[in-house]
């Protein structure tokens, strides 16, 4: 092909060269739920009218150089290619539509491909279960940018005219004083010495150094077993009664407690005996690093302004969590877990990752940065992700949402949980290989549980 034509072409970021490697190939799926039945030609026409194709990444062509380097190239939408109907229901066995949907998304989880001749994103219409399945590959864009560009065609039930809110977790506010340099220089020292310990951490991580083996261990090759989805369920009320009980926590606290909490109360149902106490188990969490978070202004990200660019804007936290038998008090779970993550927040490590991230991909390739991603998922044990969506009910083309869930195509982790919430409700897809997790609704129920023996203890604490 003349060299010529790649001139007018966009290059890619090189997030989204890595995510387009064979190794880590991951695609976002997106699944919303409505109350009344979908009118195919409505979702087509209202699809044909949207910011969505028009934004230049959902309008082209991932095309490749001779030197393999990839463009995005701009082409005209053909909605019909884009949009597949699912008329029967996916399981004949009279099963709940929740289960039918996590058997669909299961299935879509070890299918990394798409077509290269169109645009990388697909939209699945489940009409037997009443939901779209939105599937867009992570090139396009990270969960923040993506959320931000369903929620421009969605509007309040209770207000046809208004977009949805998004209320992100309260933070003090910083008062303005004096310096002083007897505050001030041990917390520094502090934020460098953790900076220190996390790049420590982060180069073994990417080299040797792993999780010790656990009934929940994954590994090289994993992402590609046969997968299992289920689904918990959170109130929004519930973690906001832990939040209250407890100084100074935010929501991912009280999250990152559950999930601490439920996967030790898994682990003692998977292996009662012969878990050391106190076994540590990594996550990779990916965390949002716009400035402006939330809903962010659509036309903003397309022109690229400072703190509101399109694209991936994600860096990762290695979070411990430590197997522990029920003995210990749910609200100091939620304690010390704010201890761990306000040192990771001190440490500036989520920015330090995705700023080096960045170098190896521009300077080294994406090979390169590919390897070390790899091994750093191999060598942890399960994937978090947390989106903030609407507070309130919303409807898309008039029809009623009745719920937004997000997961993903796998990893080597035997588990990834991904959380949105939406309108009072937070509901985590947790996607395990079957093979190693043959019971992922018992894991479900296990953070589910988690959560309420929280709000117990927190009940109990604001009545004294």
């Amino acid at each position: 092909m003349d060299s010529s034509t790649f001139e007018t072409d966009e290059p890619l970021t090189p997030a989204g060269r890595l995510f387009l490697r064979p190794e880590i190939n991951q695609i976002i799926h997106c699944v919303i739920g409505v109350r009344d039945s979908i009118d195919v030609d409505s979702v087509k026409s209202q699809i044909a009218g949207s910011v969505m194709v028009q934004h230049p990444r959902f309008s082209s062509l991932l095309v490749r150089d001779r030197n393999g380097v990839e463009y995005w190239r701009r082409t005209s939408i053909e909605v019909d290619r884009h949009v597949i109907v699912v008329a029967e229901p996916v399981l004949d066995d009279g099963a709940s539509d929740e289960k039918a949907v996590n058997e669909y998304l299961a299935d879509l989880a070890i299918n990394s491909s798409m077509d290269a001749d169109k645009p990388l994103w697909e939209i699945h219409l489940l009409l037997a279960h009443k939901c779209a399945i939105f599937r867009i590959h992570h090139a396009l864009g990270d969960g923040i940018s993506l959320m931000s560009m369903f929620l421009t065609c969605c509007r309040r039930a209770d207000d046809p005219n208004a977009l949805p809110t998004i209320v992100l977790d309260s933070r003090p506010a910083r008062k303005t004083r004096r310096w002083r340099w007897a505050e001030e220089i041990p917390k520094m020292l502090l934020a460098v010495w953790f900076n220190f310990l996390f790049v420590a951490e982060f180069i073994l991580r990417a080299l040797w150094v792993s999780d010790r083996k656990s009934p929940i261990s994954g590994g090289d090759g994993v992402e590609l077993w046969p997968r299992k989805m289920a689904t918990a369920k959170f109130a929004v009320e519930d973690m906001k009664a832990v939040k209250k009980a407890v100084a100074n926590v935010t929501m991912n606290d009280v999250l990152f407690s559950v999930i601490g909490a439920g996967l030790s109360r898994y682990l003692e149902h998977r292996q009662p005996k012969g878990l050391k106490e106190g076994l540590q188990l990594t996550g990779v969490a990916m965390v949002n690093l716009r400035e402006q978070r939330g809903l962010q202004e659509l036309t903003q990200m397309m022109k690229g302004n400072r703190g509101f660019g399109w694209g991936n804007k994600l860096g990762i936290l290695l979070l411990p969590v430590n197997y522990e038998k029920k003995t210990l008090d749910p609200l100091q779970c939620v304690v010390r877990t704010k201890k761990m993550l306000d040192r990771k927040k001190r440490s500036f490590e989520a920015h330090f990752s995705y700023g080096v991230g960045k170098l190896i991909m521009s300077y080294l390739g994406p090979k390169v940065a590919c390897i070390l991603n790899y091994r750093i998922v191999c060598n942890t044990s399960f994937t978090i992700s947390n989106v903030i969506g609407p507070r309130e009910e919303i409807t898309i083309g008039g029809n009623p949402i009745t719920y937004i869930r997000s997961t993903s195509t796998s990893l080597p982790h035997t588990i990834t949980m991904h959380m949105v919430s939406y309108a009072g409700r937070a509901e985590m897809q947790i996607l395990v290989a079957k093979d190693i997790i043959p019971d992922p609704e018992f894991l479900a129920e296990c953070l589910e549980n988690a959560l309420l023996e929280m709000k117990t203890a927190a009940t109990i604490f604001q009545t004294k």
